[in-house]
């Protein structure tokens, strides 16, 4: 095997550089949210936990999306982050007020954050012709 060749099988590509920043930038939405959400009352698991559900499934779409090189996995995570925001103002609303407005404004702004960082990462796929 030639040079070139063997830098270009090791040399990791913009996607997987993208996947790390974006999984690491939602780790920390995760790290924020996860204990507000465990010590939501009990009268409220079921809600609490279809949003765990939903945070840990976006975390596999994304690795997914990643690996998979398909644009529409990338859309199944953008749709997956709108489910989050829902959650987060079910949680927030003032007939539950399982999550402050405060914990609501900092998990948003983590999740504006990812939000940006996949509409860049679509945007790149869309560019480099690939489609799902």
């Amino acid at each position: 095997m030639d040079r070139r060749r063997e830098s270009a099988v090791l040399a990791p590509d913009e996607s997987s550089y993208t996947q790390l920043a974006i999984v690491e930038k939602y780790e920390r939405f995760v790290e924020y949210i996860y204990p507000v959400l465990q010590n939501a009352p009990r009268k409220h698991g079921i809600a609490r936990d279809a949003m765990l559900r939903c945070m840990f499934d976006q975390a596999e779409m994304f690795i997914v999306a990643g690996k998979s090189k398909q644009i529409s996995r990338l859309y199944s995570a953008d749709a997956n982050l709108s489910l989050l925001r829902f959650w987060l103002r079910f949680m927030a609303a003032s007939k539950r007020k399982i999550v402050t407005p405060h914990q609501h404004r900092v998990a948003l702004v983590h999740l504006a954050e990812v939000g940006r960082m996949l509409g860049a990462w679509m945007k790149s796929m869309k560019g480099g012709g690939r489609d799902g």
